[in-house]
C-alpha cells in the first residue's frame, strides 16, 4: 500500500465535499435570477475532479505516516484554495486567476483580506461562496489543531494532544470522532449567532452570511463598509460576543459536554485571553478618551471593545478606518496582530499560550540569575512542560517574526509602500484581514497590489494558518529521503 495514495484519496474526498457545498450557492444563483450559471459549472468539475482522484487511489486500508501527514496538512488546502477559486474566476466580476486565487486562499485560511471593490454590488452567490469558503476553513482548522498539529508538534501544539493520540495511523478514525462533537457545537454557535443578527436588525442573508464569518473568525462580509454598514451597536455587540466565542478552544467545549462544568474558568489560555482583552480595551479606552472628546463614553467603550477583539482574533471586522486615529493606533493594532486567540480555536496568529510560555521562560531565566542552584519545575495547565517544549515554542515565535520581516521585505520589493508591506506581511501571516494605510487599510482593499504581492500574501496566509513549519518542511529534499 502506497501512503501517497491515502494523501490523494482523502484530497479527493475533501474536493467533492467542497464541490457539493458549491451547489448551496447555485440555489441562490436561481433564486435571485443572477444570469450566471458558474457555480453548477464549478460544482461540476470540483466534483468530477474529486471523484477521479478517489478512484485512482481506491485501498483497502487507509493510513498515513508522518511525512505524508505533513504532505496532507498543506496539499489540502493548497487544492481547496485551488477549486475554490473557480467560482470567482466563472463569475461576472471577472476576476484573474491571481486574484480569484487570493480571495479563496484568504477565505479557507479565514484571512479577509478581499480583492472586490464593491461588495455591495457583487452577485449574492457570490458574497454567500466567500462565507461558506472561511466556514469551511474554520472547522477545519479546528480539526487539525485538535487531531493534526499536536502529532506533528508543531510549535509546542503537542501540549493539546488528546487521549488515544499515540501516532498518525489512528489519526482519521480519532478524527471522525472528535468532527463529529466538533460540528455540532459549530453549526449551534453558527445558528445563535445568525439569530441574534437577525434579531438586531440584519436581514436573513445578511444574518446567516455574517454569522458564518463571525463563528470562524474570517471578517468577510457582505458589504464594503463591513459591520459599520448597519450602524448598531447591538449587532456590534452580537460580533463582539461570538467572536470571543470562536476564539476559546473547542476542546474545551469537548470537556464541556463532557461534564466539566468549571472548564472555561480553569483554563489557562483561556485566562490570558480574557485578560488580554480587558488591558487591550482599557488601553485603547484611554486613548480615544484623550484624543477624541467628541466621543461619548459608552461609544469609546463600544468602539474600543469591537475592534481590539476584532483585531486581535484575526476577524478583521471594521467599524471605522482605525488607520485615522493616530500613530498609536496603528502601532498597537499591528501589535495585537501578531497575538492572536487560543490555540485549538478557530483564530490565528501566534496564539496566547506561546506567549505565555514565553513569559515563563523569561521568568525562570530570571530566578536562575537570582538562584543560580535552584531547580524550576514548569507546569502549564497543570502538565510538567519539558526544555525541549519551551524551546520548540520559542523557536516559533522567532521563526514566525523572521517570516514576517523576510515576507515584509519581499512585499516592498514588488513596489508596495513601508506601511503596506509591514502591515500587508502581518495581516497574511496573522490572517487578520485588513492591513494599514489607504491601500489595504479599513477602508481599501487588495486589488491594487501586483499579482507578484498577491501571491506573496496568499503564501503567507497559507505559512500562518498551518503554523508555517507543516509548510516549510516539504522543501527540504531530506524531508523527502527519510
Amino acid at each position: 500500500m502506497s501512503a501517497n495514495k491515502t494523501v490523494f484519496f482523502i484530497t479527493g474526498v475533501l474536493v467533492v465535499v467542497l464541490g457539493i457545498f458549491m451547489l448551496i450557492p447555485y440555489l441562490l444563483q436561481i433564486y435571485y435570477q443572477e444570469s450566471s450559471h458558474s457555480f453548477l459549472s464549478s460544482a461540476f468539475i470540483t466534483i468530477f475532479i474529486g471523484c477521479l482522484l478517489i478512484l485512482a487511489n481506491l485501498e483497502k486500508n487507509y493510513r498515513l505516516n508522518l511525512q505524508e501527514t505533513f504532505l496532507f496538512s498543506t496539499l489540502a488546502w493548497v487544492f481547496v484554495a485551488i477549486f475554490g477559486s473557480l467560482p470567482f474566476i466563472f463569475s461576472t466580476l471577472n476576476l484573474s486567476f491571481s486574484e480569484a486565487f487570493f480571495e479563496s486562499m484568504s477565505g479557507i485560511t479565514t484571512t479577509g483580506s478581499t480583492v472586490i471593490s464593491n461588495l455591495d454590488d457583487a452577485p449574492k452567490s457570490i458574497l454567500l461562496w466567500r462565507a461558506i469558503m472561511q466556514w469551511l476553513g474554520g472547522i477545519g482548522i479546528i480539526v487539525m489543531a485538535i487531531t493534526v498539529f499536536p502529532l506533528l508538534k508543531v510549535g509546542g501544539m503537542q501540549l493539546f494532544k488528546m487521549e488515544s493520540s499515540q501516532d498518525t495511523e489512528k489519526i482519521f478514525p480519532r478524527t471522525a470522532e472528535v468532527a463529529k462533537t466538533i460540528i455540532s457545537t459549530y453549526l449551534v454557535l453558527t445558528l445563535l449567532c445568525s439569530i441574534f443578527y437577525w434579531f438586531f436588525g440584519m436581514n436573513i442573508f445578511d444574518s446567516v452570511a455574517h454569522s458564518m464569518t463571525t463563528i470562524a473568525t474570517g471578517g468577510f462580509s457582505t458589504h464594503t463598509e463591513s459591520i459599520g454598514y448597519f450602524q448598531s451597536p447591538n449587532i456590534e455587540m452580537v460580533a463582539t460576543i461570538f467572536i470571543i466565542l470562536g476564539s476559546i478552544p473547542f476542546i474545551s467545549y469537548l470537556k464541556f459536554l463532557k461534564g466539566n462544568s468549571k472548564v472555561f474558568f480553569q483554563d489557562v489560555q483561556i485566562r490570558g485571553l480574557l485578560y488580554l482583552l480587558i488591558v487591550s480595551v482599557f488601553i485603547m479606552f484611554l486613548y480615544l478618551f484623550f484624543t477624541n472628546s467628541e466621543i461619548s463614553l459608552l461609544d469609546r467603550l463600544r468602539i474600543s471593545s469591537f475592534n481590539v477583539v476584532s483585531i486581535l482574533s484575526g476577524t478583521g471586522y471594521v467599524t471605522d478606518d482605525f488607520g485615522l486615529w493616530g500613530k498609536f493606533s496603528l502601532i498597537f493594532f499591528l501589535f495585537l496582530m501578531f497575538v492572536g486567540g487560543c490555540a485549538g480555536s478557530t483564530t490565528c496568529g501566534i496564539k496566547i499560550f506561546r506567549l505565555q510560555m514565553l513569559f515563563l521562560f523569561i521568568q525562570i531565566q530570571i530566578k536562575k540569575l537570582i538562584y543560580p542552584n535552584s531547580i524550576s519545575i514548569v507546569k502549564y495547565n497543570n502538565q510538567k512542560i519539558s526544555d525541549n517544549f519551551i524551546t520548540s515554542v520559542i523557536i516559533f515565535i522567532f521563526s514566525y517574526l523572521f517570516l514576517f520581516i523576510i515576507l515584509a521585505i519581499l512585499l516592498s520589493i514588488t513596489g508596495l509602500d513601508f506601511l503596506s508591506a509591514v502591515s500587508g506581511a502581518a495581516t497574511s501571516i496573522s490572517n487578520v484581514g485588513p492591513g494599514l494605510g489607504e491601500m489595504i487599510g479599513p477602508n481599501g482593499n487588495f486589488s491594487q497590489v501586483s499579482d507578484v504581492s498577491k501571491w506573496l500574501l496568499s503564501f503567507g496566509m497559507l505559512l500562518g494558518r498551518l503554523e508555517l513549519f507543516a509548510v516549510l518542511v516539504l522543501f527540504f529534499p531530506s524531508f523527502w529521503r527519510n
